[in-house]
């Protein structure tokens, strides 16, 4: 069985109703659209390629914000869209886990 994206990318969007640190607080919504504007430019989503999804709380709030990247389960945590930026070209098209960003 295949996967049927090659990438799987989840975005940690919550927002938390009790003002506790979420990464809804650092950004995230903001960094989300970039990465989906910026992989339909590239011509990267679709069957076979990437998908970028909205997720609910990822329970890792501390580290936030964060994405997640399936099959291979890698974390990152970002602070703008060069950091953004470049998960895509080094881990989305090359497929080089960007070290000083993982968690």
């Amino acid at each position: 069985m295949t996967n049927y994206f090659e990438h799987h990318v989840f975005f940690c969007l919550n927002q938390r109703a009790d003002g506790t640190a979420c990464c809804m607080d650092k950004g995230a919504e903001a960094a989300f659209d970039h990465m989906k504007s910026r992989v339909k430019k590239l011509g990267l989503s679709g069957e076979g390629k990437v998908r970028i999804n909205r997720a609910g709380c990822l329970d890792r709030c501390g580290e936030g914000p964060l994405l997640v990247i399936y099959p291979q389960a890698i974390w990152y945590t970002f602070v703008d869209n060069e950091d953004i930026d470049e998960i895509i070209e080094s881990h989305l098209i090359n497929g080089k886990v960007v070290e000083r960003l993982a968690i």
